[in-house]
């Protein structure tokens, strides 16, 4: 997945603005105790760290 694609299923998700929020502050167990950014800047694939977040949030399966 491309990061772009990402960053538009965040916002779509979670709102353009609470998207970088969460993905800044949110520190999540499905992604070894790391926020999405720091995943993805520890060179995480997007589709994981997006697996990941749709877990953790219960994102409805035909968003993923």
């Amino acid at each position: 997945m491309r990061l772009t694609i990402f960053w538009e299923r965040m916002a779509d998700h979670f709102g353009p603005a609470y998207a970088d929020s969460f993905a800044r502050d949110h520190v999540m167990t499905e992604l070894g105790g790391r926020t999405v950014r720091q995943a993805l800047d520890a060179g995480w694939e997007t589709k994981d760290v997006w697996r990941a977040v749709c877990s953790a949030m219960d994102i409805p399966a035909d968003k993923r």
